[in-house]
């Protein structure tokens, strides 16, 4: 009979201990319970964890919001360990508690398990188990079981019957005219979700009213997701249907009294504009664009003009010079002098993507002197992303019609007072000098290339070297023999010791770029020389540079050379030098 209860005790282990550490008031200990739910699970076996491990957690649904997020996300992963999915439909009511809870987090995160869970259900047991839950939810007393529910619906409308699927319909209509804002905008936030499930003839009946309905509601942070409804629900229709059912609500969005509304329908129009088709666009887009281009709100602005690019690209062919010229340019010629500096920015940041569709003509006539009052222009965001989007302009009207703006633009944000600035423009040199070619990159800007290597700002001397490795991958080991080697090798003899610790750092990343030969006959005796010099920082710097050349020279050079200058350093009169020299010939060994 002892054997028997302590047989009977031991089993029951696993939920006691669990009981035990949940009732701790400790929170992270509560936590890593629920994170050992798993273990629990397996321990028990699949139907003691149906029977008892599942109740006990439903019934207990009352902790912190970290521990309840904890637990939705577990849950959401439990098939398995309650006899898979045929008995999935057992983890639906502790999920049901964590969706009505006041915390947002929590209840997205049992919806996301829920929404998994759908896919485990067979068609029975989803009418059987999960349409009622979500009937439950739409009708909760607390607005926070019914935001729940409108994430429910689309995934498990499609496998339903005919009658349930009606229920749902009408159960999520009710959704979209709950008295509760709250509800109101997670109903418009699902509509698209709900909209590519539904059957086609239950589209205009259905769908369209609710979208209608939402996008004229009181609230306008349920109007702005009535719009992200709009990019979903659109392509679904017929040309006609658009025309006739949507593009009036549109364009009355594109007006909306909220900025955050227009806000959103800048933010979605190249989406929305392939939504409703290039025909549609032309007609009622074009115009509504236009109006956004033009908002008295610095924040649509910016939206509209970021898309500038891409609604002009996605116009028919054989309307978009025409858009363009007629609609689009007067209003990028009053954005490039905008008063706010972001709205300049980010046009910058694409009306060079207009040459191409406009051709070369049109680009030297109309654009190029917008490009020239940007790269004027005092904001140094704005010039620099003019000039990195340089490239698509030259391939239209070739770098000579260029050069003449581009290089005082270039040279002024190079000698910026602002260090970043001068770090930026340095970032952007190798993809210049890509589209520049060599010629001019020699003649223009090489020199400023060598003058930030000896800046007074240390992070502009680091950003100049790697920015001399990338041009020397980009324009080869030949031109860098004549034209940066000899030059980075003369900072040797500078009196500044900062600027022959440059020429090391130089050195070090130049040398795997050149190759053996070129480091060999060049480099190294640079370095070398080095080693003797007075500054204790710089022979220390010769060491590391030995050590970094060793792996690019030859093993006989190595031996030769390098290992002789590495062997007196070790024998330094600074501890530094000393330290370095023999770490590089620990390495060596």
């Amino acid at each position: 009979m002892a054997a028997s209860d302590s047989t009977s005790d031991d089993s029951l282990y696993p939920i006691a201990v669990l009981i035990d550490e949940l009732r701790n008031e400790d929170v992270q200990l509560r936590l890593n319970s629920i994170r050992r739910l798993s273990t629990i699970a397996l321990a028990l076996g699949v139907e003691r964890t149906r029977s008892e491990l599942i109740p006990f957690l439903t019934d207990t649904i009352y902790d912190e919001d970290e521990v309840l997020l904890a637990l939705a996300e577990q849950l959401g992963q439990f098939t398995p360990l309650v006899g898979g999915a045929e008995f999935a439909h057992c983890l639906l009511l502790p999920l049901e508690s964590l969706a009505t809870v006041e915390e947002t987090v929590v209840r997205d995160k049992a919806v996301d398990s829920l929404r998994a869970l759908s896919q485990q259900h067979s068609a029975t047991d989803l009418e059987n188990f999960f349409v009622p839950l979500v009937k439950r939810l739409a009708t909760g007393d607390w607005f926070t079981s019914r935001t729940s529910a409108c994430g429910l619906f689309s995934v498990c409308y499609e496998r339903v019957s005919t009658t349930v699927k009606q229920e749902l319909r009408d159960s999520f209509r009710n959704l979209c005219q709950d008295d509760t804002p709250m509800v109101r905008r997670a109903a418009a936030g699902k509509l698209g979700e709900v909209a590519k499930v539904i059957e086609a003839e239950f589209l205009k009946q259905d769908i369209i009213p609710m979208w209608a309905y939402l996008a004229q509601d009181d609230q306008d942070s349920v109007r702005l997701l009535a719009v992200e409804a709009c990019v979903s629900i659109a392509p679904l229709l017929s040309q006609e249907d658009v025309s006739n059912l949507v593009m009036s609500t549109l364009k009355a969005a594109s007006e909306d009294k909220s900025w955050r509304v227009r806000y959103m329908v800048a933010e979605r129009f190249t989406d929305l504009q392939k939504a409703v088709g290039p025909a549609l666009a032309r007609e009622h887009l074009v115009p509504a664009f236009q109006s956004l281009l033009k908002d008295c709100e610095a924040e649509v602005r910016t939206a509209a003009a970021q898309r500038i690019k891409d609604f002009a690209q996605n116009l028919s062919p054989e309307i978009q010079e025409q858009v363009i010229m007629t609609s689009i340019l007067p209003c990028v010629k009053e954005l490039v002098i905008d008063t706010n500096q972001h709205v300049k920015t980010a046009v910058a940041g694409v009306i060079m993507g207009l040459s191409p569709i406009l051709g070369k003509d049109n680009t030297i006539e109309h654009l190029l002197p917008l490009f020239l009052t940007q790269l004027k222009d005092e904001c140094s965001d704005v010039r620099l992303n003019i000039i990195s989007n340089i490239q698509c302009v030259n391939s239209v009207i070739g770098i000579q019609q260029l050069s003449t703006s581009l290089l005082p633009a270039i040279v002024e944000l190079a000698e910026d007072s602002k260090w970043r600035v001068r770090l930026a423009i340095i970032e952007y040199m190798p993809l210049l000098a890509g589209q520049l070619g060599v010629e001019f990159f020699d003649e223009k800007l090489n020199p400023l290339c060598m003058t930030w290597l000896v800046d007074h700002v240390f992070a502009i001397r680091e950003a100049a070297t790697i920015n001399l490795m990338k041009l020397v991958e980009k324009f080869g080991k030949e031109w860098a023999a004549t034209t940066i080697v000899p030059k980075v090798v003369s900072m040797c003899r500078d009196q500044n010791y900062l600027h022959r610790m440059t020429c090391l750092f130089c050195i070090n990343v130049l040398a795997e770029a050149c190759g053996p030969e070129l480091t060999s006959t060049h480099l190294l005796p640079t370095v070398l020389n080095m080693a003797q010099d007075g500054v204790p920082n710089v022979r220390f710097n010769v060491a590391k540079s030995l050590h970094k050349l060793c792996s690019v020279v030859d093993k006989a050079t190595v031996q030769g050379q390098i290992k002789p200058v590495l062997e007196r350093l070790t024998q330094d009169s600074d501890i530094d030098v000393r330290f370095f020299a023999n770490e590089a010939m620990t390495s060596l060994n």
